[in-house]
């Protein structure tokens, strides 16, 4: 396959972001038709259809490009340059009504992200970079905190809810609170992940997964200066720290991430 102009797959992804979360945002307060619900995750009718949302924007602009997203995928996701989507990443937040989900989109080339979107449609900000660019939220540049202490910083954790999950999260949950200025459980791995890159959170921490939940982020993180520290997990799921480059040792997370 050719190169792809990174910047015209930046455009796509915006314009594709853009009229998924027009979607949710059209459907907030609407009643909402759950396809499959588990003990701790929803999926919904309209996951499905804002996928198929930018898969159509995608395809329309780079009609070569397979896509890996959470409710499918089109063409050989092996191949050369890929898209990694998670249309509406926060569903339970968003079923319940609570304002904190956004729309994730990625470009990957031989599986490293080159291009990277996050739509918040209930705040209307975006951000938006290409490897080797700056992170821009809106359109202005964004970095990460300068916060080195624990003892001054915000710590977001997610959990996967397995019983061996929650065995290893919860008490570096209780250690880090009785250390942290603050905790938060959010409930969006991509909006923590921008918020970590724009500075509004130190760190986030989650021992599993999945790559849709991540693919963007890890990108808009890493350009605004922070780090990304991720190992694979069984299933194909990764576990991961992300942090603005000061803190992560810090945290003493090695049995959390084994």
């Amino acid at each position: 396959m050719k190169t792809i102009a990174l910047k015209s797959a930046l455009t796509a992804a915006i314009q594709a972001a853009r009229a998924a979360g027009k979607i949710m945002h059209a459907n907030w307060h609407k009643p909402k038709r759950v396809n499959s619900a588990e003990a701790h995750d929803i999926k919904l009718e309209l996951d499905v259809r804002c996928q198929a949302l930018i898969e159509k924007i995608l395809a329309k602009a780079f009609p070569q490009i397979p896509v890996l997203g959470e409710e499918g995928s089109t063409g050989d996701v092996t191949a050369e340059y890929r898209w990694v989507i998670d249309p509406i990443d926060g569903t339970v937040n968003y079923f319940f009504g609570m304002p904190h989900a956004a729309v994730s989109i990625a470009l990957q080339h031989r599986e490293k992200s080159v291009v990277g979107v996050i739509y918040d449609p209930f705040t209307d900000e975006i951000w938006t970079t290409i490897k080797g660019e700056p992170t821009r939220l809106n359109g202005k540049i964004v970095r990460v905190s300068q916060r080195a202490r624990i003892e001054e910083s915000i710590i977001a954790m997610g959990f996967s809810k397995s019983q061996d999950n929650l065995n290893k999260s919860l008490p570096h949950m209780i250690r880090l609170s009785r250390r942290a200025k603050k905790m938060r459980i959010m409930g969006s791995a991509a909006l923590e992940l921008v918020y970590v890159a724009s500075g509004r959170l130190d760190a986030y921490v989650e021992r599993t997964i999945n790559l849709w939940d991540v693919a963007a982020g890890q990108l808009l993180l890493e350009n605004a200066g922070g780090e990304f520290y991720s190992r694979p997990a069984p299933g194909g799921k990764l576990r991961m720290c992300a942090d603005n480059g000061l803190l992560r040792k810090k945290l003493q997370l090695g049995s959390l991430l084994k």
